[in-house]
């Protein structure tokens, strides 16, 4: 049997931490930066634990 590939996007976009929480960057913060108020662009700065609803996926993605 070939063996898993995990899934290149996934892995740019999430993080695995030592106790195996899964962590990502909030979406939003990438364009049409100028319109959006500070309060907004601030309160998208961070990562985030990712929800536990999608968690089984993105460790199938990830190969885990």
């Amino acid at each position: 049997m070939p063996k898993n590939k995990s899934h290149s996007g996934a892995g740019k976009r999430f993080r695995v931490t030592g106790s195996g929480k899964i962590l990502r960057e909030k979406a939003g913060k990438r364009h049409n930066l100028e319109k959006k108020p500070s309060k907004v662009t601030r309160r998208m700065t961070g990562t985030v634990e990712v929800a536990k609803a999608d968690v089984p996926r993105a460790k199938k993605l990830l190969g885990r």
